[in-house]
């Protein structure tokens, strides 16, 4: 529209006018381009702790079939076996759909969760990767004394390389045997490879 509006203007013009470069640029400035279109931040908002459900507050618990990522806005519930969670003291929820993500949210709580803070976070989870691929809950285990495999064959929802989690050090060794890969505990995976996977794997706060 904007483009048949310019060459109705300079068609008006030429009509009722002599060319020149000051009736050019008069022809050209009447015409108002749109305003281009803002940013949009996806804001995923925690899952409040639901006391129906019988689990303690900060028991890991299923992912809402709405929950969304807070570091890249993608549906856990759609890649089960690399999903993870946090929650907060007061019992609410943030739920991610890779080890990656939470890592990236760890770094950075207030960005992804403004008003909170990593002092706040009772519990992490990640789901453990010897669960077989066909089962559509996630089996949790802790984050924090879980290991991870870098390097290896697996591909994650945002196509890199997610650091799968296994429950026991021996589990991720056999896995790295089979698909390549270095076992990290979770204090040994670093900024540093943090950003280099995020930076694989197309990662950002849409």
């Amino acid at each position: 529209m904007l483009a048949l509006g310019m060459l109705a203007g300079l068609g008006a013009l030429a009509a009722s006018s002599p060319w020149s470069i000051p009736a050019l640029r008069a022809a050209l400035s009447s015409q108002t381009a749109p305003a281009p279109e803002s940013d949009v931040c996806i804001v995923a908002p925690p899952t409040p702790y639901d006391p129906a459900t019988g689990l303690a507050p900060t028991a890991a618990r299923a992912i809402p079939a709405d929950a969304r990522c807070p570091v890249c806005g993608m549906f856990p519930t759609r890649s089960p076996q690399w999903a993870a969670q946090i929650i907060f003291t007061n019992g609410d929820a943030q739920f991610f759909d890779s080890p990656l993500s939470l890592f990236m949210y760890l770094q950075d709580v207030a960005r992804y969760s403004p008003g909170r803070s990593a002092g706040q976070i009772a519990a992490h989870y990640v789901t453990d990767a010897t669960a077989p691929k066909a089962d559509t809950g996630a089996q949790w285990i802790d984050a924090l004394s879980a290991y991870y495999v870098h390097g290896s064959s697996a591909k994650g929802p945002m196509r890199a390389g997610n650091l799968p989690a296994f429950a026991t050090r021996e589990a991720a060794q056999a896995f790295a045997a089979q698909r390549g890969g270095t076992v990290l505990a979770f204090g040994a995976v670093d900024a540093d490879l943090i950003a280099q996977l995020a930076g694989q794997g197309g990662h950002s706060h849409h």
